[in-house]
This record gives C-alpha cells, structure tokens and sequence, in this order.
C-alpha cells in the first residue's frame, strides 16, 4: 500500500516515491522502457522485398501490425506513469546541497515542477508519440506508391534515429531519476549484471534492424542499376502492386508485377552487383519467417559487436562504411563495458563465497579434531547458513570500523535507526541518545531453535528483535511453565536498565528471568551492557524520569508474564470460589463442598504466593 500524504486544497494525495509499492512501479516502468527500446527496431523489418523471381519492395502488412499493437500497449504502460509523476513527491534541488534529499509534498508544487521541467512531462510525452505508426501506415505507403523508394528507406532510418537515441536518453534519465529518490533501483550485483547483458542484446536487436533495413535498401539500389542497365524503367515497377500486403506467405503480393526474370539476380549474393557486408542478408530476406529474419539479425548483432567488425566484407559505399565505423566503436565500448561488469559482479560474489567455504572448512576441521557431537555441528551448520543468507559473507561492523566518527555514526544512523525507533522503549527518546544507542548495537542472527538467554544465567546483553520470533518460557514450578512469544520491535534482557540504573551499583550481572528461545531464524541487534551502562551514565536524567521507567516495566516480557499468570490465577480463585458456591446451593452438601473449595482455594493461594515471589526485581522504585 502506498503512502498518501494528506495536503491542503481539492487536489489528490501524493504518493511516497521510497514506499515498496511505488518502488515495484518504478522498476516496472525502468522494464517497459527497455521493452519499448526493444520494439522499435521491428518497424525497420517492416519494409522487405518479395523474394525471386519477380522483386518487388513492399510493407510487410504482419509485421507492421504487430509492432503497432506493442508499441501503443508499452506506450499506454508508460501514459500511466506519467499520471503517477502528476501525484508523485519528488526530491527538491536546493536539499541535495545538504546531502538530505528532503521531498516535496505539495501537490501543486509537483505538478508545477513536472510541467516546468525540460525533461519532464513534455519530454516524457515526446517519447509516446505514435510517430512511426503515422508514419508507417499513412505517409510510406504513398511513397511506394510514387516509386520513391530512396525516400521511402531514408524517411524510415531518420524516423528510427530521432525517435530511439531519445527514447535510450529518456530510459538512462529514468533510471537516475528512481536511483536519486530511493538510492538504487534493483539493488544486487546480479541484477546489474543482468542489465548488462539485456543492454549488450538490445545492442545487437537495435543493429541487426538496421543492418537487415539497409540491405534492402543495397537490394533497392540493385533493381535501379538494372532498371538503368535494361533501359526499361519506365516500364518497370520496383515496388509491389500492393503496397502493405498482409499475405507475405502467398503469391498475392506478386500479383501483376511488371518485374522480370532477369532482375532476380539481385537477389543472388554471388551475382556482379557488390552486396559487400549486405550479402549475408540476402537469403535471410527470401524467406517467409519474419522470426527468422529478427532472430538472425540479431546473431548478426552479437557476431559484430563481440568480434568488433573482423566479420564484414565492406565495399567502398560511404554509408556502408559509416555502419561499420560505428558498428566497431559500439562493439567496443559495449563489450568492454560488459566484461568489466561481469568481472565485478564475480569479483563482489566469488571471494566471498570462497571465504565463506573455507571459514566452514575451517570449522568443520576443528569440529572434527575436537570430537564434537553431531548434534552441535548439525547446530553449527545452520548457524552459518543463516549467518551466510543474512549477511552474505559480509561483516558490516568491519568494514565500517576504521571511518571517520561521524560519518560511521551516520551510517549507523542510516542502518539502525528506523529499526531502535521500532522499539517502544525508545521511541520518544532524543535524537541525540537513538544516535549513541545506533552507533553501539552490534548485528546479530540466530538459527532456529537455538537459546538467546537461559533462565538463571546472567544477562550481558540487551537484544532488540528485527526479524523472526522468539518464545520466552518460565518456570513457575516443577509443573508450570509460562510462555511468551516476543515478535519483532521486541526486545530481551531489560533487567540491564534497572541494573545500570541502580544506586548504589552492583558489578554483578542479573540473571535471567526466563529462557528466550527462537522459534525460527532471528536477525537482532545487541547493545552490550558496558555500552548501554556508558549510555545510561551519560543520560541519565533521561532514563531516571518516572514515564521511562513506567514504559520500561510495561514494555517488558518479565512483567507482563507476571501480570498474565497473576491475573489468570486470580480469575481461577474467583471462579472456584463462585463455582463453589453455586455447588453448595443446589446439592445441599455444604461439608464437602466446603472441603473441596477450602482445598482448591488453598492450592490457588499457595501457588500465587510461589508466583509473587517470583515478582520482577527491577530496582525502579
């Protein structure tokens, strides 16, 4: 659910850009984009040649329809983002100078900022506008029609460039704009290598589109040399009666063709005309499959850019050679750029797993040496798995130790502070003491099933619940046991308040009330007690005020297990009493009736007085 943030005037909410659902938005709308990068390129095999013997140039009917009807679907994806940045908080300039990146929340001032801005909703909407489906139904047709071909294949490049470097622009602006707002966008190593490789096979979509167009173009040209070589050009016909023909499969669009036999050597690759780095599309071109045609020049794509151009066969034609010098240049800078991001990602994930390994080796050797039963590796195992799955080889703590002060307090401001405020024990305290309890806790995990705290041992440590729940148990007596569970924003060993709170101090620890046992994985962080006394000492007219100290006992599991049982152990008397009573009346046997009630009733005092013995000792008072 996203946020909404209630604003003066008739306007609509404005919605939290950092919140999980706007997030999953985003990156959807970071993927369409892609995909719209991806589409364009099917408008260029649009425009083909009828395949021998009678060559003509038309507009692939199919082809066209089905990039029409993806394009507008992804542009109607993206129309919906633009509604959303209308209603979306975004982060004003002159905050970015501090390094706080605030958001604006006034309605009005968003949409002011939206429509003002260059690269906003006006260049948001130049990237939608439906130019090559206008262009490709309505304008090129025409000019098929007049014979034009020239100009049919340099309108379609043009249209195919003005629209795709501005749509890649707008995609990489995007993602700034999400990166800038939420501080990443997929957030892994693996995704970004994931992005690499979508880019580098875009790359290679984008170029075999442009390579396969340009060949009919060079196909075009050979049917004008011939045209001039027979002098029948008055005659002829280079485009198809029909000009977009939905019947690629038949021979409907060859129907009245004025082309001859002897035109068909164009589209034989070892003919005179000089196809140069075009003759590897002419058999791709006969062919039916617009799949083939697009997976093919796609290869062609990956071949080119992986081996940097050592595949073409150029001529001496200026826009061939153009093709290839950009071809070789973007090979270049894409493929390195690649290799260099998959050598990160191996780089940020292989040593650490290799770490990891050899850490577990380790330990498995001293397991071994030291005779350790197979219950407490099996424990230790798990122990690491979970260690593993929540840091990911990590130590946190280390990498941050040797940093400046303040900016090692920030960090940990950053990491712990949303986590303490969870807390209710700390959620009114000032900034200034969460900031000393956040640069003090320490991250911790737990397995399943494994003892945070033993009842009776003694208590080093507060622990703050994160993830996962914990059961607290204790003994009433031999037969009676009291259970808890504390979910996350939960927190163990309170009597460490009282402790360092209490006049005069005692060095020795509490002990533990209770026993705190996890009953799945458990991610917490700890304050040791040395680092919550130096805490307490240096604020302690905060934590001696009565309204803590009320919070801290109604707060804590210890107290609250003792008000449950007594209040059960009260309502249990009260019932016996009064079911007691209700015997007495209706039977008339007063005598038993009376022993059995004075017998229960005896048992229920005995057992409360064990209880209330048992009252938490918090030195408080």
């Amino acid at each position: 659910m996203h946020r909404c943030i209630p604003i003066p005037g008739p306007s609509d909410p404005v919605l939290d850009p950092r919140t999980r659902k706007i997030k999953f938005l985003n990156r959807f709308t970071v993927l369409s984009r892609g995909a719209a990068l991806a589409i364009d390129p099917l408008f260029l095999f649009a425009i083909t040649v009828s395949p021998s013997p009678k060559p003509c140039i038309y507009i692939d009917g199919t082809m066209l329809l089905f990039a029409t009807l993806l394009r507008t679907f992804v542009d109607l994806l993206h129309g919906m983002h633009l509604w959303l940045k209308f209603r979306m908080a975004y982060v004003a300039k002159e905050s970015l100078v501090s390094g706080s990146g605030v958001l604006v929340w006034d309605s009005r001032a968003v949409v002011k900022q939206y429509v003002g801005s260059p690269k906003g909703f006006w260049f948001d909407l130049f990237v939608i506008l439906p130019v090559p489906q206008a262009v490709y139904w309505l304008i090129l047709p025409e000019l098929l029609k007049q014979e034009k071909v020239k100009a049919v294949m340099t309108i379609s490049h043009i249209i195919f460039l003005l629209q795709f470097f501005p749509k890649l622009y707008h995609s990489f602006y995007l993602m700034h704009g999400v990166k800038k707002v939420t501080g990443y966008i997929f957030g892994t190593a693996l995704w970004g290598l994931i992005l690499n490789l979508i880019a580098y096979f875009l790359a290679s979509h984008v170029s075999g589109g442009f390579w396969y167009s340009l060949s009919v173009q060079r196909i075009a040209e050979c049917l004008k040399k011939q045209c001039h070589v027979s002098k029948q050009c008055e005659t002829l016909a280079w485009t198809c009666p029909r000009e977009i023909c939905y019947s690629s499969f038949t021979n409907s669009c060859l129907a009245n063709s004025t082309m001859k036999g002897n035109f068909s050597t164009c589209m034989d690759q070892n003919g005179e005309f000089p196809f140069g780095n075009y003759a590897f599309a002419l058999p791709l071109i006969v062919k039916n499959s617009n799949v083939v045609k697009i997976l093919y020049s796609g290869l062609w794509g990956i071949m080119s850019l992986s081996t940097m151009g050592s595949n073409f066969d150029l001529t001496s034609q200026t826009t061939e050679v153009s093709f290839a010098i950009v071809m070789v240049l973007a090979g270049l800078s894409l493929f390195t750029f690649l290799i260099g991001n998959i050598q990160v990602f191996f780089h940020s994930v292989t040593p650490r797993r290799r770490q990891m390994q050899l850490r577990y080796c380790d330990i498995k050797w001293w397991m071994g040496r030291r005779q350790i039963p197979s219950e407490l590796r099996r424990r230790v195992r798990h122990y690491e798995q979970e260690r593993w799955k929540v840091m990911g080889g990590q130590d946190e703590m280390k990498l941050i130790k040797n940093m400046p002060d303040g900016l090692r307090r920030d960090i940990k401001r950053y990491l712990c502070l949303d986590l303490v405020r969870k807390v209710p024990l700390f959620d009114n305290l000032d900034d200034l003491i969460l900031d000393h309890i956040c640069d003090r806790v320490i991250p911790m995990v737990y397995s399943a099933n494994e003892k945070i705290l033993k009842e009776g041992e003694p208590v080093q440590r507060m622990v703050f619940i994160v993830k996962g729940s914990v059961m607290r148990s204790q003994n009433i007596t031999q037969d009676m046991v009291t259970t808890t569970p504390i979910e996350p924003g939960g927190f163990i060993g309170d009597e460490l308040i009282a402790w360092c709170l209490r006049i005069p101090f005692v060095d020795r620890f509490p002990p533990s009330s209770a026993t705190f046992t996890c009953v799945e994985p458990v991610e917490a962080y700890g304050l040791n007690s040395d680092q919550l006394k130096h805490i307490t000492n240096h604020f302690r007219y905060t934590f001696s005020r009565g309204e803590l100290k009320y919070k801290t006992r109604y707060y804590s599991s210890n107290w609250r297990s003792w008000a449950a049982v007594n209040i059960q152990f009260a309502w249990r008397r009260y019932w016996q009493r009064t079911r007691g009573d209700f015997i007495n009346r209706g039977t008339g046997n007063a005598g038993s009736s009376d022993d059995a009630s004075t017998s229960s009733d005896q048992k229920l005092r005995h057992f409360a007085a064990m209880f209330m013995s048992l009252r938490p000792k918090d030195h408080l008072d």
